[in-house]
């Protein structure tokens, strides 16, 4: 389809029509008009003076005007004016004046040709029928001004109010269409809102089994590793081994159940529009507040003693109950820190800070250099870990720093706000 409504392919309106039934209606108008006026140039030629046929043609060139109405409506309604002293163009006249009223035209150029149209039509009343003698002046002019109102004031109003009824009707149309521009746009963005939350809950759940599985099988091959080392040479060091393996996997076990026990759990209710996107990612969590708290550091440090690291953990300040996100991410951090240090740092030193200060909450893993004695566990690596503590406390509004130390190591900072 085309802009105008037709068929891809046919011819469209003509010229300045918007439609084709426009074009034949105009065209309809103006042969009537111009069949209307030729028949009034007979009496004109004779009135004139000039033969019939020229008035015949004059009279239809004249009605033929009606065609331009929607082009030019003042050209019409002058005509109309002009050709008046010849009793001619009624059709014209009407309809002209109505075509003017209901267009775009300034009211105030509406109103001057309305009154000229009304001034014409009453003085040719006047002077044709001030000459009959048994005509009481006074009839004269209530008859001239009876017909010059008739023919000029109804087709004005009529137009006036066709005119803003259409334009009313344009108005509720734009309208409309600037409501459904929106509804679209709302539409769009609510899509863009959810795609968000899948992202940020996809990257929550990855997060999550990244720092569970890492570290707790990150744990299980070093005793993996220290079982079979041992396991001949003392059997009673490869069962304790043995029994340390067999709790981690448990505890793996265990924390992953959980962890599918949220995600199969009916999602809460989450007002949207007024979170902020950190607290939306914690929101999106679901059950963040039975996760790990810092109450449980000792004994994730207990863990990595037993698997034969070097682990000396310093608290500064007295500790306090802190938002569930809050401990949740300080504990995160140090495992995932300590987790690192099985891995890269085989036989270093480790000194785990946690401060408790004003406001906020930090804390801090920082291991030596390796002592080159003790085996590599061999465990991949897959680059997520520091990302992911990175992500966790920045979603916090708190600060982390990470990179080696001047002594060779390694150190891993964090600073959370206290929330809630």
């Amino acid at each position: 389809m085309t802009k105008t409504g037709d068929v891809e392919g046919r011819a469209g309106p003509p010229l300045w029509w918007a439609r084709r039934r426009d074009a034949v209606w105009d065209a309809a108008l103006g042969g009537a008009s111009a069949l209307e006026c030729a028949w009034e140039g007979v009496p004109f030629a004779a009135e004139a003076g000039l033969p019939t046929v020229v008035g015949v043609l004059f009279g239809f060139v004249v009605g033929a005007t009606l065609v331009l109405r929607r082009r030019w409506p003042i050209a019409v309604v002058l005509v109309g004016i002009a050709v008046s002293p010849a009793a001619m163009g009624f059709l014209l006249a009407v309809v002209g004046m109505y075509t003017l009223a209901s267009s775009e035209v300034p009211r105030r150029i509406t109103a001057t040709l309305a009154s000229m149209s009304l001034a014409a039509t009453f003085v040719v009343m006047y002077m044709r029928t001030r000459g009959d003698v048994e005509a009481d002046p006074t009839l004269v002019v209530v008859l001239s001004v009876f017909v010059a109102v008739a023919l000029t004031v109804p087709p004005v109003l009529f137009g006036l109010y066709i005119g803003a009824r259409r334009r009313l009707m344009e108005s509720l149309q734009e309208r409309a269409d600037s409501l459904e521009r929106e509804l679209s746009l709302l539409a769009d963005r609510a899509e863009e809102r959810a795609e968000w939350a899948r992202t940020e809950e996809r990257t929550r759940i990855a997060r999550e089994m990244h720092d569970v599985v890492a570290h707790r099988v990150s744990l299980m091959v070093v005793h993996a590793a220290a079982l079979e080392a041992v396991a001949v040479k003392d059997p009673v060091r490869a069962a304790k081994n043995a029994a340390l393996v067999g709790d981690m996997g448990r505890q793996a076990l265990t924390e992953l159940r959980e962890m599918l026990g949220v995600l199969r759990a009916p999602p809460k209710p989450v007002p949207a529009p007024v979170l902020a996107p950190a607290v939306a990612a914690v929101a999106f969590a679901g059950g963040v507040e039975d996760g790990p708290s810092l109450g449980e550091l000792e004994a994730l440090v207990g863990q990595s003693r037993a698997a034969g690291m070097a682990v000396e953990m310093l608290v500064h300040g007295e500790g306090a109950q802190y938002a569930a996100e809050v401990e949740q991410t300080a504990f995160r951090v140090v495992q995932e820190a300590l987790t690192n240090c099985h891995k890269h740092a085989p036989g270093a030193r480790v000194v785990v800070r946690l401060a408790h200060r004003s406001g906020e909450v930090a804390m801090q893993v920082e291991n030596g250099p390796c002592d080159g004695k003790a085996a590599e566990p061999g465990l991949p690596s897959g680059g997520n870990g520091l990302v992911g503590m990175r992500e966790r406390v920045l979603g916090l509004g708190g600060v982390f720093v990470s990179g080696p130390t001047d002594a060779g190591g390694f150190r891993v900072s964090a600073v959370l706000p206290v929330v809630g």
